[in-house]
């Protein structure tokens, strides 16, 4: 099972659109895929249309009182399962901190669920505390979307800073997202970050289909197939499964 992350230190960059249809991607080529809603605003949960709220509360699942598999849901996308977004992931940060070894905690309550799934999709909530820690530790990459600014780059720049000094061997793989080509600035920066490793080679329009996801509850890559944002999350989800396969046999080699 290979785990991939949507995560920044800043909300409002197109976190949950590029996690919800790289999900939905996944699946529809056949791998068996959940995605798990940690931001406790639920968008991921609204746009596959699984009203957010777990039995016992978010806290008893990451105190490790509960099991992941006692809630995960069926979604309208075959293939696609989720754990909904609960209310109490607002105080994520003080639950893991009462767990003896908190950076282990994703991990923990993945490794039942491994041999059900081929990949799980982790849509983080912005910032970097404990939780990210947690979720950095479990994943195989971590997909760190940005506007393109260069204030969104220092971003980025932090971002890379916390997941090494954390020890952890997930790539770090950035994404401009929300790129409108008519712009100097954006531009500027997509030519700035042009031929970077740890860049995706494609990056993903301002698009109408992709900002009306919460309004009509429907993932932009099935609502607008041949959109120009769609293609750019194809193109993406293909350099993460080139990352993943590198990734399967460096282990394989080791």
């Amino acid at each position: 099972m290979k785990v991939i992350a949507s995560a920044a230190a800043k909300g409002g960059v197109g976190k949950t659109s590029i996690a919800v249809n790289l999900a939905v991607i996944a699946a529809l080529e056949g791998r068996r895929t959940l995605l798990w809603d940690l931001d406790p605003q639920g968008a991921s949960s609204h746009c596959l249309r699984v009203p957010s709220g777990l039995r016992g509360g978010a806290t008893k699942l990451l105190g490790g009182k509960r099991h992941l598999d006692a809630f995960v849901q069926h979604t309208f996308v075959e293939g696609l399962d989720l754990v909904p977004a609960d209310r109490g992931l607002r105080v994520t940060e003080s639950v893991l901190a009462e767990r003896r070894w908190p950076d282990r905690a994703i991990s923990k309550l993945l490794s039942p669920v491994s041999g059900d799934y081929d990949l799980v999709v982790l849509d983080c909530p912005p910032g970097l505390g404990l939780l990210a820690e947690a979720v950095f530790a479990a994943c195989d990459v971590v997909v760190t979307p940005i506007i393109p600014t260069p204030l969104a780059i220092r971003g980025l720049e932090q971002t890379v800073e916390f997941v090494r000094a954390t020890g952890v061997d997930a790539e770090v793989l950035a994404v401009l997202s929300m790129v409108d080509r008519r712009k100097v600035l954006h531009r500027q920066v997509l030519e700035r970050v042009a031929g970077r490793e740890d860049f995706a080679t494609v990056a993903v329009p301002l698009s109408d289909s992709v900002e009306r996801m919460g309004l009509e509850q429907m993932p932009s890559v099935l609502a607008s197939p041949r959109s120009l944002s769609s293609a750019a999350l194809r193109g993406l989800w293909d350099e993460l499964v080139v990352l993943l396969e590198d990734d399967e046999e460096s282990d394989g080699d080791g």
